[in-house]
């Protein structure tokens, strides 16, 4: 028998269970149901012989003669229901019998704790709420088929509680991001997503037309252009919390739509973002995970341990000393030898970036400020007072992935347009006049910073792939 024939069979079975609780009497979908609170709560507020109203699907069943004893779980965990035939009518006994695992119920009863010692609800009536019609998974050590897992992310929470539980951390850690900005005075601001010139990186936008005014727009690659105008107009400490779009590859760190924290204090610099990120990343591990020690169990983090280090010392002690005064084939043969591809057309700075993505970034795993890099990867920084081929920023990486860039935001209109046109191949219809405008009106010296929060949490949780910590990612149609 082929699974889809099984499992249709057992669809029609709970077909068949629908029509004989609609005879006795039930709704198979239920009106609104008033709770006591959530299982959680009534948990937490547990007294013997309490009268309680409870909800949630039933997900285990055990019958024993005129007894049963079924558990119940909604969002906050699993709750013991105990109905005991000469306790309900005989109708609602054997009604409940008919009820599958999956489905909603109502109950009302009291608590009380059994010889095994499990706090329960000893039933006294029960409501039917929603009726399941195809069964739950039998076990569940994260499904056979892991794209299953991601596509039908419902099964995965309702069955997996290590799932649940990873999703629950990555909404605490969002709260945490907005209570600790908050408590330090920065303003959350909401920028727009659809965008008539993309800026704010380097990367491929998503297209898409705006029938009203006839034109093509894109979403947004990040919002940095439009919450720098806003230190412009006044507001000196803003963030966003929100979605970035970049037409791009799938892996296990990307996804095309993730979440970006980007935030600028005017004033401040790239000090005071190092300060911000290493406070709120300590303060969401002590918070969330409840330990400074994060990560994956074969590349464990300490958060305890920060450091600083150039870009070019990382590339000397991995290159040689001698790599910087070679000359471009030299650089690309250097590369070459270290076991990397190199495209012909490359440039001294795209090889050079390719030794650190490939072989330097991840053996960084306690968390590492990387300074002082190549001008031509960070547009929109301010340049090092000491060499103007260099830029004030930072790479904050963290087991052994980029989780935080940071700069000392470049202020200098003139200079911030010759920087992007160079990385527009000098096509001025690629270039934000607007925002360019407003920077002719003047912009504070200012920090400014991303964080991935996908990519955060990930750390936090030593969750392997990106869409681990992702409710729904994108993946390929199923042909």
């Amino acid at each position: 028998m082929s699974t889809h024939t099984g499992i249709q069979e057992l669809r029609q079975q709970r077909l068949d269970n629908l029509r004989k609780l609609t005879e006795l009497g039930h709704n198979p979908y239920g009106q609104a149901f008033a709770r006591s609170g959530r299982l959680a709560d009534i948990k937490a507020e547990y007294a013997e012989g309490l009268k309680v109203k409870a909800a949630g699907r039933i997900v285990a069943v055990r019958e024993m003669g005129k007894s049963i004893f079924a558990h119940l779980q909604d969002g906050t965990g699993r709750l013991q229901v105990y109905v005991k035939k000469d306790a309900v009518s005989e109708a609602a006994f054997t009604a409940f019998q008919i009820l599958d695992i999956g489905d909603f119920i109502g109950v009302e009863g009291h608590l009380f704790t059994t010889r095994t010692g499990e706090q329960s609800i000893h039933m006294e009536s029960w409501t039917l709420l929603s009726k399941s019609l195809l069964p739950l998974p039998d076990k569940w050590d994260g499904l056979e088929d892991v794209d299953t897992r991601y596509r039908q992310r419902y099964l995965d929470l309702i069955a997996n509680e290590e799932s649940r539980k990873v999703f629950h951390q990555r909404i605490a850690v969002v709260a945490g991001i907005r209570a600790f900005l908050g408590a330090r005075g920065f303003a959350e601001v909401e920028t727009p997503m659809m965008q008539a010139i993309p800026g704010g990186a380097a990367a491929t936008p998503f297209k898409t037309h705006y029938n009203a005014l006839n034109t093509e727009m894109f979403l947004r690659i990040a919002p940095e252009l439009y919450l720098k105008r806003l230190l412009v107009g006044g507001f000196d400490k803003v963030f966003e919390l929100n979605r970035n779009f970049r037409n791009e590859g799938l892996s296990r760190f990307h996804n095309p739509e993730f979440t970006m924290m980007e935030i600028y204090e005017a004033y401040g610099g790239l000090a005071s973002m190092m300060e911000l990120v290493r406070s709120l990343v300590c303060h969401l591990a002590e918070t969330v995970i409840g330990t400074l020690q994060v990560g994956f169990k074969d590349s464990p983090v300490d958060l305890s341990v920060w450091s600083t280090i150039p870009y070019h010392e990382l590339i000397r002690q991995t290159a040689g000393d001698d790599y910087a005064g070679l000359n471009l084939a030299g650089k690309r043969a250097r590369a070459v030898e270290l076991g990397l591809h190199v495209d012909a057309a490359w440039s001294e700075v795209e090889v050079t970036q390719e030794i650190f993505e490939k072989l330097i970034e991840k053996t960084l795993i306690n968390p590492t400020f990387v300074t002082r890099l190549p001008a031509e990867l960070v547009p929109l920084a301010k340049p090092c007072t000491d060499d103007p081929k260099l830029v004030e920023v930072f790479e904050l990486i963290i087991g052994g992935r980029e989780i935080a860039p940071g700069y000392n935001e470049l202020n200098d209109p003139i200079l911030q347009r010759e920087r992007l046109l160079a990385q527009a191949a000098h096509d001025h219809t690629k270039l934000d006049e607007e925002f360019l405008a407003a920077l002719e009106h003047g912009m504070p010296p200012a920090g400014g910073m991303g964080v991935g929060i996908d990519r955060l949490v990930m750390l936090l949780t030593g969750a392997e792939s990106i869409r681990d910590v992702i409710l729904f990612p994108q993946l390929k149609p199923r042909t």
